[in-house]
């Protein structure tokens, strides 16, 4: 099955201000690094989700928040969409380009958990990919007033397992040297 990988919204607002850093963030980007050298190794297209809103000034385009995190391992050839909503397919090139590139699976990484990323992967399988794979600790969120961020993560995982993704830990997604 052809593959691609999914990074959503791993962007500067989400590092900027250390009372409002992604839970767990220096490993989740050392994870989302790890599939990032993983897709480069098996030439596994990677495709980076930016969201863009005016309306937010931490993700209005041009804006410092709005900018790519910059301890990604992103090159140049890599593929950026730009999205105004919650779901990377709705008004965006995403669902066209995958189709150009005949993917056939998605593996999922990103931000915010309970926003963003399950937006996408929900779309997603309604879109037709019905095999796709979340990994492990490729995600985050920041906690709100009703729950803690690990588990907001818990709570979406235990919903999407087996449904929308399979969750597999980034062992499986390791290149040999």
């Amino acid at each position: 099955m052809k593959q691609a990988l999914i990074i959503i919204d791993i962007q500067e607002a989400f590092f900027l201000d250390s009372q409002q850093n992604l839970w767990n963030d220096e490993m989740v980007i050392n994870t989302i690094n790890s599939l990032i050298a993983w897709a480069r190794y098996n030439e596994v297209p990677i495709i980076f989700i930016q969201h863009t809103d005016a309306e937010d000034v931490d993700f209005a385009y041009g804006q410092p928040g709005w900018e790519l995190y910059h301890g990604l391992h992103r090159q140049a050839e890599d593929k950026v969409i730009q999205k105004p909503t919650w779901d990377a397919f709705y008004q965006t090139e995403l669902a066209q380009y995958l189709q150009e590139q005949r993917i056939e699976q998605l593996v999922f990484a990103g931000a915010q958990t309970e926003f963003c990323l399950d937006t996408t992967i929900r779309s997603a399988f309604s879109n037709g990919y019905h095999h796709n794979i979340l990994v492990e600790d490729a995600h985050s969120t920041l906690s709100n007033d009703v729950l803690a961020a690990p588990q907001i993560i818990q709570h979406h995982e235990c919903i999407w397992h087996n449904r929308f993704v399979r969750i597999q830990p980034v062992a499986g997604f390791q290149h040999a040297d």
